[in-house]
């Protein structure tokens, strides 16, 4: 990546790393990279989370005026990991992990036009089409979306703890047994 920016290490100042929630090995394998980088050259880490970034990529897309945004990451089978957020990204509400059904969001999409987005979204769209309120948009998640959040909070100099911050899993890990015959 740095050979094809032309960078060397030495004109890195800082690094952004997605936090979470999304997929456990990949979210320990990012934060772990940024974590090694970080402290071998002394810089801050900025943590943004995963659905901040699809929030943003989607405010990059679409352009009316009085909407909410409610990212959506496939957590399997009809289970997203959500939140939602104003046109400003100011969160709305916690993450959690929601069970998606014909009457999910029905609360906000009463009185409120939103936009729905993310990876989640192809397995929801159908449920949710039928209401009046409810946008999709379809766009390819990209790390390139955190940019503008990682910005505002490096002027803010709100940078992650190297030594200490983890990602943000939502969801315990959860070890399967193996299925392999003669294994136990």
């Amino acid at each position: 990546m740095l050979q094809d920016c032309h960078k060397e290490l030495s004109q890195i100042n800082g690094v952004v790393v997605s936090i979470g929630p999304g997929s456990y090995t990949g979210l320990r394998i990012g934060v772990s990279t940024a974590k090694g980088i970080a402290y071998s050259l002394n810089i801050p880490i900025i943590a943004i989370n995963t659905l901040t970034g699809i929030a943003a990529g989607a405010l990059e897309h679409y352009q009316e005026e009085s909407i909410q945004i409610i990212p959506m990451i496939d957590a399997r089978r009809m289970e997203v990991f959500t939140t939602r957020f104003d046109k400003n990204l100011n969160g709305l509400e916690q993450v959690s992990a929601v069970i998606v059904d014909e009457n999910s969001f029905t609360d906000v999409l009463s009185d409120t036009k939103v936009l729905f987005c993310g990876n989640g979204l192809p397995k929801c769209k159908e449920l949710l089409s039928k209401h009046p309120n409810a946008e999709f948009i379809d766009f390819p998640v990209s790390a390139k979306y955190m940019i503008a959040p990682a910005l505002e909070k490096w002027e803010k100099q709100d940078f992650a703890d190297t030594a200490y911050f983890e990602p943000f899993y939502l969801k315990e890990y959860v070890a399967g047994k193996p299925t392999v015959k003669g294994l136990h």
